[in-house]
């Protein structure tokens, strides 16, 4: 995809007071931490996360009471009281932030700030999923309560992949230096930041990013969440901007993943059922591995998915023509049609299985694992699904297509708990 804009009319991105954690004040930065609040689905992540510190992020990001309101009035509430105890202190002068995420695998490295929000039409800052309503209204109140941005967009660019100059030169010039903090989370990442004050450090990342469109590649509902809170102040300030992590990926490749749905009120049987004569259904009696190498291939061939709840797997593929042509829109590009999760959702969930898209009905996991224990535990039925390319990703984004939610995981993710933005700072 092609990154470059118009001179002037690429990212904006700004310096920020950072609210970060005072390492004096909690059991350790490791244990304040959190993964994106969308990836914290099940209770018992939620509990150990809530055990693990008492000032963990979690409090902040999905924080426990009977009602939305009072939930989001009770993050608003802890946050304030973690400031006057001296919990969170903001930084002493605007910055922009170097974040780096390394684990025996991966170097992911990028830069935090406010970006200056613009609509999808504008081509600056490219979705490429829909968003449920229920969710950016959930963010939205939750933001607007709390007057903060508690954790930053996953957004992607590609530079020319020269590394010496321009934002990723500053990157990595900066790395070179002792960090700010530095913390390695349970799931093996080593976390480090650095503050970039210097102002013609600063200048030569604006000047680079204001060259270059962005692919949202985590968070779409914050972004959502950003854009209608920018609506709501007529006037031009701090909810004009949006906490985001930019990665170069010509410089550092994201990992794209797969997230797997879970069907609440729809047992495997009922789901196989469903489907006779109308996909090739295979049984494995595989571990969840094997399974999912027979799943890899195949969706190379075609539309394939696993179904899991019944204690087996259940590998289904070669969808009836007949199925596609009746359900599948036709005013799309051929290779939004084809995705899996256009006929998950269009075919199987529309008029197959006919099941609404609501969290009563449908939950998204990323841990396959998990989707797959979930299942058995409630007589469910997990669709494990096979990730799409990034190129097929980036190709959409561009033509202003977006796939159906939820239909790809980039990582590694921010660890949510590092560095805050307060709207009541800026």
């Amino acid at each position: 995809m092609n990154t470059s804009g118009p001179a002037g009319q690429g990212l904006r991105l700004i310096p920020f007071r950072g609210l970060r954690y005072v390492p004096e004040r909690v059991g350790s930065l490791a244990a304040v931490t959190s993964p994106p609040y969308d990836v914290v689905v099940r209770p018992d992540g939620l509990h150990h996360l809530e055990s693990a510190d008492p000032h963990n992020i979690v409090r902040l990001i999905l924080p426990q009471a009977d009602t939305a309101a009072a939930r989001h009035e009770q993050a608003a509430q802890t946050l304030h009281r973690w400031l006057a105890e001296g919990v969170l202190a903001p930084d002493s002068e605007p910055a922009l932030y170097v974040y780096e995420q390394r684990n025996a695998e991966i170097l992911q490295r990028g830069v935090v700030g406010a970006l200056a929000l613009s609509a999808p039409a504008e081509g600056i800052v490219l979705p490429h999923e829909d968003v449920m309503a229920h969710v950016v209204e959930d963010r939205a109140d939750l933001m607007r309560t709390t007057a903060a941005h508690l954790e930053p967009l996953l957004l992607t660019y590609r530079s020319d992949g020269n590394g010496g100059s321009g934002a990723t030169g500053v990157i990595e010039r900066t790395t070179d230096r002792p960090p700010l903090l530095a913390t390695t989370t349970e799931d093996g990442y080593r976390h480090r930041l650095w503050a970039v004050t210097d102002p013609a450090d600063r200048a030569e990342i604006e000047t680079d990013l204001a060259r270059h469109q962005a692919l949202i590649a985590d968070g779409h509902h914050r972004w959502a969440t950003y854009l209608r809170l920018q609506q709501e102040h007529t006037t031009p300030g701090p909810w004009d901007f949006g906490l985001v992590l930019l990665v170069d990926t010509a410089r550092y490749p994201l990992r794209v993943r797969a997230i797997h749905r879970l069907l609440h009120r729809l047992p495997v049987a009922d789901a196989l059922a469903a489907l006779n004569g109308l996909f090739r259904i295979r049984d494995l009696d595989v571990p969840l591995p094997r399974a999912l190498d027979a799943l890899a291939e195949a969706a190379a061939e075609g539309n394939a998915f696993l179904l899991a709840g019944d204690g087996g797997f259940h590998l289904i593929d070669r969808p009836d023509p007949g199925l596609l042509s009746r359900t599948i829109p036709a005013d799309r590009p051929a290779a939004w049609q084809t995705l899996d999760a256009t006929v998950l959702h269009a075919a199987l969930l529309d008029h197959v299985w006919k099941i609404p898209d609501a969290p009563e009905h449908i939950a998204y996991i990323h841990d396959t694992a998990a989707a797959v224990e979930q299942a058995e535990r409630h007589d469910a039925t997990a669709v494990l699904m096979h990730p799409v390319r990034e190129e097929v990703v980036r190709d959409l984004a561009r033509q202003g297509v977006t796939m159906p939610r939820k239909s790809t995981s980039f990582g590694p993710k921010p660890a949510t708990g590092l560095v805050l933005r307060s709207l009541d700072l800026d």
